[in-house]
Order: structure tokens, then C-alpha cells, then sequence
């Protein structure tokens, strides 16, 4: 009987253990208790894929706020799409989506208060109980999309909010199609006159009600708007339990190019993302396994490794014709070929760059060629990129004539 019990502890204590994949080690909350004042790492949790064009996070920070989620903060404003590698770097691009029960537009009368006890964070998939509006919000993302999940509870005042944020962003609702549409142009710095990060968004829902708003305030009659900060709001009736799916996608180049990555989603089922985002973390952090620690020491290990293939991050897109091509924040317009982006050259030469080599060779490839390619566009190489040239680090100038020659 003794022996037939060991048996039965050792098989479940073996099954567990092989159970866990890396992908389950890592804790995407690490580092996210700073402030401006004091740093343990000034991290968000970057819900993506290893170097995804577009990563997804909570947002407990206001707007602007490069400090976007901090683990201290006991309410969350949406679910923003992020492009910020760092809080003195701030974002560009960005948008968001926040679900609601009741009439809310702004940041402040739309936050919900939640807890980490009912959040859960991973690289491939974000979920958090907001306790104020009885919702549950789920997200996994691709590259360039994401899907949302969004459980309400019975009303007839069911919401999801979108904010284009401010400094000139559009906004068009498509009824017919439960579409929305629209574009930012919020950034901090490094693009030219032309930058847009145009977003389509699409619900699997019929919509109850639909508005257009500027500032916070409702614009009667209108489907689409244009100002400087605008957004919709848009409304469900709901049974208790009853989800609405959305699918999320966007593109530095243009409405056609954002429809385009919206493909990457599939039929859009949300599980089928979910698993197939874990796999991807799963293979890239599986190709390093570490023996003989502890499981403190394996999640920070791998909490780490999560961090070092975020960035740089691809900036480029597949056009129709499967070409990669790119938004230039060097000269703008769109250009051929690869470009990565969001990253300081302090010190990774030392570490990343050899270490990808080692790892990702194919990778690396596709970053060195768009560093190239940077090159071309600019004249410069970029020692901060975040999409194009910041200015905190000094340029390397290379003169016009060593430039041309170089490039033919």
C-alpha cells in the first residue's frame, strides 16, 4: 500500500513538473511598481509576440502618462495599444479600448477599480475583473492585431469606449458592418508630418447605439469625426454572461494595409489566438532551458529573457503582394523592405545584438538590414529609434557623398 501511494505522489508530482512550460515562469508584472521618482525596473506588462509590431497593455496611467501601468494603482482606464520601450521615451500611436456599463467617456468616469487577485498576466493573453462596471476584459494579441473578449453582465446599458487620444486623431463608425475605424497621430517625437497609426476595429455584435465624441462630449448626428482628440462610444444590450468578441488591428500605413493585418486573426477565435500566442513564447523562450535552480530563479530568468525579444520591435508590414514594407519615420511615405524600431544602443552591441545572433540569427538579419535601411532614409545610423531619430542620445552623421557611395 506504501509503496503503491509513493507511486501515485511521485507520478503527480512528475506530471505537474513537466507540465509547466517556460512560457508559465514568466511574470509580466515585474517591474512594474515605479514611479518617476524611484525605479524597479519602469515596465508594463506587454501583452505580444516576441518583437510584435504592436504590444497591448492596461492602463492604469492617464493619458500621456509614460508611467502607463503601475502595479501600486487600483483602477484601470482601457486596454491600450503601445509602441513606449520606455517612460522617458513615452508612446506614439497609441489607442485604447474600455468596456463600461453606464454612459462613460472620459478616462476618469470610465476607470474601474480592480484587483490583482483577479488579474492575470501573461505574454500571450491579459484578463482583469473590472469590479466597478461587473465586466471581464480578455485580450491576446498577433503581431500586428489582437482579439478582445469582453464578458457583461445583463443590461441595457452595455458600453465599450474607444479613445484615438488627443493631439489630431479621426474616428468613423460603421453601423451596418459593427465596425469602427479611425487613426492617431499622438506620438513623442521621431516621425514626420505624415505619421498615422490608422485602426480598424471590428465587433462580433450588432450594435444597440453608436456615437462620436470630441473631448468627452458627444457630437450628435455624427458617424465620423475628426479633432483633436476624439472617440466612439458604442452600446450593447446584454444578457448577464453574454460575451462580445473584438477583433483589433492596425497599420502605420494606411485603412487597406490595417484591414490587411487584420487577416493575421483568422476567424478570429479567441482560444485558437490564445493557444497559438502561447506556442510562439513557448518555442522562443524554449530554445534556452536552465537546470538546477530554483523556481524563484527560473521565473526571473525567464521574466528577463521575456523582456529581451520585446525590442526592437518589426515596424515593418506585408503588403498584398507578401512584400515586407514599412512607414519611414526618417522621410516618410512608404518604402521597401524591413524595419525594426524601439530600442537605445547603450550597451546592447555588448549583450542583445551578439545574443540574438547566437539565437535568432534569422531574426537579427531582418533587424540589420533594416538598421540599413535606416541608414538610407536618414543618413544617420539610429542610436534611439522610437519610430524614428530621438534626439537624447548624440547621431553619428555620415556626410551626403560617403552616404550615396556607400549605398550604391
Amino acid at each position: 500500500m506504501k509503496s503503491f501511494l509513493t507511486t501515485i505522489l511521485f507520478s503527480l508530482f512528475t506530471t505537474s513538473l513537466f507540465a509547466t512550460e517556460v512560457v508559465d515562469y514568466v511574470n509580466p508584472l515585474v517591474g512594474s511598481m515605479s514611479k518617476k521618482l524611484l525605479s524597479t525596473g519602469n515596465t508594463y506588462p506587454a501583452v505580444a509576440l516576441p518583437w510584435g509590431m504592436n504590444f497591448w497593455t492596461p492602463q492604469t496611467g492617464e493619458m500621456g502618462d509614460g508611467w502607463t501601468y503601475v502595479y501600486t494603482a487600483d483602477k484601470i482606464r482601457g486596454f491600450k495599444q503601445t509602441h513606449q520601450p520606455s517612460p522617458w521615451i513615452n508612446d506614439y500611436g497609441q489607442f485604447s479600448l474600455m468596456p463600461v456599463i453606464g454612459y462613460k467617456i472620459g478616462q476618469e468616469e470610465r476607470a474601474s477599480w480592480f484587483s490583482h487577485k483577479a488579474e492575470v498576466a501573461t505574454p500571450y493573453y491579459y484578463s482583469v475583473y473590472l469590479a466597478d462596471h461587473d465586466i471581464t476584459t480578455e485580450l491576446t494579441p498577433t503581431e500586428r492585431s489582437a482579439a478582445f473578449r469582453f464578458t457583461f453582465p445583463e443590461s441595457d446599458s452595455s458600453y465599450i469606449v474607444i479613445d484615438a487620444f488627443d493631439n489630431g486623431s479621426y474616428i468613423e463608425v460603421i453601423p451596418e458592418k459593427n465596425t469602427v475605424i479611425g487613426y492617431t497621430t499622438k506620438n513623442s517625437g521621431g516621425v514626420t508630418p505624415d505619421f498615422k497609426n490608422y485602426f480598424v476595429i471590428e465587433f462580433d455584435t450588432p450594435f444597440a447605439s453608436s456615437d462620436v465624441w470630441s473631448d468627452s462630449k458627444v457630437v450628435p448626428g455624427k458617424k465620423e469625426l475628426e479633432a483633436n482628440h476624439v472617440g466612439a462610444i458604442i452600446g450593447f444590450k446584454t444578457r448577464r454572461g453574454q460575451t462580445v468578441q473584438a477583433k483589433v488591428s492596425s497599420s502605420f500605413i494606411s485603412f487597406d494595409q490595417a484591414w490587411l493585418n487584420l487577416k493575421e486573426l483568422g476567424d478570429g477565435n479567441f482560444e485558437r489566438i490564445k493557444k497559438s500566442g502561447r506556442d510562439r513564447w513557448n518555442d522562443i523562450l524554449g530554445r534556452i532551458q536552465v537546470e538546477g535552480g530554483s523556481t524563484d530563479q527560473y521565473r526571473t530568468f525567464y521574466s528577463c529573457f521575456y523582456r529581451s525579444v520585446l525590442f526592437p520591435r518589426k515596424f515593418y508590414e506585408i503588403n498584398a503582394q507578401g512584400e515586407p514594407v514599412h512607414y519611414s519615420p526618417y522621410e516618410g511615405g512608404v518604402k521597401k523592405g524591413f524595419l525594426y524600431t524601439d530600442t537605445g544602443f547603450w550597451d546592447t552591441f555588448r549583450a542583445l545584438f551578439p545574443f540574438l545572433n547566437l539565437m535568432y540569427p534569422s531574426v537579427n538579419e531582418e533587424i540589420q538590414a533594416g538598421l540599413a535601411n535606416a541608414y538610407k532614409e536618414s543618413g544617420f545610423l539610429p542610436e534611439w529609434a522610437s519610430p524614428g531619430h530621438r534626439f537624447c542620445l548624440s547621431l553619428i552623421h555620415i556626410s551626403e557623398p560617403t552616404r550615396q557611395a556607400e549605398i550604391s
